[in-house]
């Protein structure tokens, strides 16, 4: 008679161990990786004060590379147009602007606000020390 040999059952144990030492992994690493925050390096200013806590301002960002976000999202000039020109006049806009982003770069956002007769802004600065 012909004995077929036994086939021994699938051991799963190192991969579940494999499968939790990448899962702790991951949580751990996922800890120092920044949410979505652009890296705005303020002016200093005396005068700085506070945002007003109950207004929720529009976000407007431009980085150091002069490269505009609107709320977080990456625009052209000529996309931020059209955005701008459906705002309504009672929308408060805030301005981040980083130190080392050139003023022509800040004149045209000005600009493009004042072209559609919004000026509900403000321009963020840190408190100098």
């Amino acid at each position: 008679m012909i004995e077929i040999p036994k086939k021994e059952p699938l051991n799963i144990v190192p991969f579940i161990d494999i499968m939790l030492v990448l899962l702790a992994m991951v949580l751990s690493i996922s800890t120092f990786i920044a949410k979505g925050e652009i890296p705005i390096d303020l002016p200093k200013a005396n005068s700085a004060s506070a945002p007003s806590a109950n207004a929720s301002p529009v976000l407007l960002q431009i980085d150091a590379a002069g490269d505009i976000f609107w709320n977080d999202e990456k625009y052209e000039l000529e996309r931020l147009d059209e955005v701008v020109r459906g705002l309504k006049p009672e929308e408060r806009v805030l301005l981040r602007i980083d130190k080392a982003a050139t003023f022509d770069r800040f004149i045209q956002v000005i600009d493009l606000f004042k072209t559609h007769g919004h000026e509900n802004f403000t321009i963020a600065a840190e408190k100098a020390q």
